[in-house]
């Protein structure tokens, strides 16, 4: 349903049966199953890549737990250090680069992460993070960690992977490849699978072609909300769909806000934690500024990011992302201790929270492992159904040859009416998603081709005169 070179392609000439009455839906059922066909046929390899590494990264949270278990958590002491003489610890450790957040440890068992940026040898857009036991101040290790999601080395990779295959910026448009198509190609499957009902009771418990279709379209009907989920979040962060989405939202007014890192003013449109941090012990201190946030109510997980310059402020924010969420946060004047301003997670506009949620729901974060599970769930479901696919266009043809596809022309019988507004919403949403509507009229413009060429080379043949 979801990928396969075509769910139902395998719609070889049949026995006579009483025809159904004709609905809205018949004249285009030609069509989406060519376009279905041939989408699942090109599209399927890159869906693949994206179903094998979402599989791995759904699984690497756990991985992580257990590979950086050293580091990642300590024995349970009686009383924590002060968070200033865990990060002088860490500092004695590793006087390199710049201090450019600290994580205090969450939970009894946990470290205390210290973030170094500008440290030599370290990728760009990673910190080096030092873990510090927050009983002892003893420093349990150091390893590199991506951005502000705290992925360590392993899921950084699996992460990278399933992004980019490793390839950089070039590598991203596989990625938004998969996601363009992986609703469009649903949506076709759940039209083609509901248009033929009748036949429904003839696929459960047959054999051959028709036991694999009803395998196919069966499973994809179960998975599609899930598909068309990833899809939509997967977008939201891809270079150029996501870039229109931006745009989108901030035309709308739904832009997700940020602290002002100034001390004193309004929510800025800048994330303040992207500035470099300069002297962690600036001003009260990052123990008095992390007794300030918490009388503001923001409790564990927190990230406190010392000021950029003289006329910055602290910034204190939660980073939890698993329900419920908590993103709150605030900025505290050095030189005072007084908080300078507050962002609310409650007060975010309405897509700024599902653009939140979604992102995390997708990654795996916001239902803890049993998101994780049903990740895992829906990865198989599109690998089974690419496999199912493949061998449906196999089991039409004959000997070792394929299956052929649909015959050409099949637009020519939907009716303009329908025909009009389709390729209206089919233009509209190609502009929106540059990697669904560039290789969908590449497709068309070689069809269209090699039907000409079809085309006047059977009037050679058969249409001249003899003598």
């Amino acid at each position: 349903m979801t990928t396969a070179p075509s769910t139902t392609t395998d719609e070889a000439p049949q026995p006579a049966t009483p025809a159904p009455s004709k609905s809205t839906w018949a004249p285009l059922r030609p069509l989406i199953l060519r376009l279905h066909f041939y989408a699942g046929v090109l599209v399927a390899p890159f869906l693949l890549v994206a179903a094998v590494t979402g599989l791995l990264y759904a699984g690497s949270f756990q991985a992580e737990k257990l590979v950086y278990d050293h580091e990642m958590t300590v024995p349970v002491g009686e009383r924590k250090l002060p968070v200033g003489e865990q990060v002088a610890a860490a500092r004695k450790a590793h006087p390199e680069g710049t201090i450019s957040a600290v994580r205090p440890s969450p939970e009894a068992d946990a470290t205390t992460r210290v973030m170094l940026s500008g440290v030599p040898g370290v990728g760009e857009g990673h910190t080096l993070a030092v873990f510090v036991d927050p009983y002892t101040a003893k420093v349990r290790g150091s390893l590199e960690q991506y951005g502000s999601t705290g992925a360590l080395p392993l899921r950084t990779w699996i992460d990278e992977f399933h992004r980019d295959l490793h390839l950089g910026e070039t590598g991203r448009l596989y990625s938004e490849l998969a996601a363009s198509w992986l609703g469009v190609i649903s949506a076709g499957g759940l039209v083609l699978w509901f248009s033929r009902r009748r036949a429904l009771r003839k696929v459960r418990g047959t054999k051959g072609r028709r036991r694999t279709l009803g395998l196919h379209g069966s499973v994809g009907v179960w998975a599609a909300t899930g598909f068309f989920f990833l899809s939509v979040t997967g977008l939201t962060w891809s270079a150029y769909a996501g870039a229109h989405i931006d745009e989108l939202r901030t035309s709308l007014g739904q832009a997700t806000p940020s602290v002002s890192a100034a001390a004193g003013g309004e929510h800025g449109g800048h994330d303040a934690a992207a500035g470099q941090a300069g002297d962690a012990a600036h001003g009260v201190g990052l123990d008095k500024v992390l007794a300030a946030a918490r009388a503001e109510g923001l409790g564990d997980p927190v990230e406190i990011v010392p000021p950029a310059d003289a006329n910055s402020a602290y910034v204190v924010k939660q980073v939890q992302r698993s329900w419920p969420t908590k993103q709150d946060a605030v900025a505290i004047d050095p030189a005072s201790g007084e908080v300078a301003d507050v962002l609310r997670f409650e007060d975010y506009p309405v897509l700024a929270k599902l653009t939140r949620w979604g992102i995390d729901l997708h990654t795996g974060v916001l239902f803890g492992l049993a998101n994780q599970i049903a990740l895992m769930l829906l990865a198989l479901s599109l690998i089974l159904l690419i496999v199912w696919g493949y061998r449906m266009w196999w089991q039409r043809g004959r000997g070792s040859a394929f299956g052929r596809p649909i015959p050409r022309g099949a637009w020519q019988q939907v009716p303009p009416q329908i025909l009009v507004p389709l390729l209206a919403g089919v233009a509209v949403l190609g502009y929106f998603l540059p990697l669904f509507g560039i290789p969908l009229a590449a497709f068309l413009a070689v069809d269209v081709l090699l039907g000409e060429i079809a085309y006047r080379r059977g009037r050679r043949s058969y249409g001249t005169p003899a003598g």
